[in-house]
């Protein structure tokens, strides 16, 4: 379906050269002297690169029908992570180069959402905060102690961050998987 480019989103899946693209800033720019325009930073959903182009405003792109499938995950097979999806039972295998850095936040029951464009899975969502076990902590710096002290702490699932002094190994803590950072205590 092609949409005129005036009409675009943040977070919206358009393809242009060839490549499946998704939106991730836009700005319409109307110069002083010249024709308006539009600057757009794009993620190519393939490759992972980051590029900015500028197209006139009288252009139309092809906007990219993605499904979004719930799914839960189930267990670890070889490099590939297997999800349950939630409507159809059916099991779904998805590559770890897929996943990228979000392998780190994927832990056992953990609800996702796999986006396929033409049966091809393209990325994934995950939760924007996901609660995590402590496994290993790092003792705390005796004096260090000023503002925003914090420890290295083992997750279940292998990922390492800084949490507070307070934090205890067998704790729950809650992670925000946009930044892998920590939130509080669940």
């Amino acid at each position: 379906m092609n949409i005129n480019i005036n009409e675009i989103k943040n977070g919206m899946t358009v393809i242009i050269e060839g490549n499946l693209c998704l939106i991730q800033e836009f700005q319409h720019v109307k110069p002083g002297k010249g024709p308006a325009f539009v600057r757009i930073k794009l993620k190519n959903l393939r490759t992972g690169s980051i590029v900015e182009q500028t197209f006139n405003t009288n252009i139309k792109i092809m906007k990219a029908h993605v499904d979004k499938v719930n799914a839960q995950f189930i267990f670890k097979s070889g490099d590939n992570f297997v999800f349950m999806n939630k409507e159809t039972y059916e099991q779904v295998e998805v590559p770890s180069d897929v996943l990228g850095d979000n392998a780190l936040f994927i832990k056992d029951g953990i609800d996702i959402t796999i986006d396929f464009y033409e049966g091809e899975i393209i990325g994934i969502t995950l939760p924007e905060k996901v609660s995590y076990k402590v496994v290993e902590t790092t003792d705390a710096v005796k004096g260090n102690t000023a503002t925003n002290a914090g420890k290295d702490a083992k997750l279940e699932t292998g990922l390492v961050i800084k949490v507070p002094l307070f934090i205890g190994e067998g704790e729950e803590i809650i992670v925000s998987t946009r930044d892998g950072k920590y939130s509080s205590r669940a």
